[in-house]
């Protein structure tokens, strides 16, 4: 029986982690923002490389004002 987590749209860079970042993120709780700079993070060498990095950055800049409004 197979799930949704062992098929992948559009290449195969998520199932070769172990654990995929997804099962990282429902595990840890994270929320939109915090599980888009795990995902980045995860496949930035084998995918989008310099990109994904600074797609991680943007994600945790937006977690960091939302944590900053929060705070005032």
């Amino acid at each position: 029986m197979t799930g949704p987590l062992d098929k992948q749209e559009g290449g195969d860079h998520y199932r070769a982690l172990s654990p995929q970042p997804v099962e990282v993120s429902f595990a840890w709780g994270l929320g939109f923002a915090e599980s888009n700079v795990l995902k980045y993070i995860a496949r930035w060498r084998v995918k989008g490389g310099l990109t994904d990095l600074r797609k991680a950055r943007h994600y945790l800049d937006q977690q960091i004002e939302h944590e900053e409004g929060k705070a005032r």
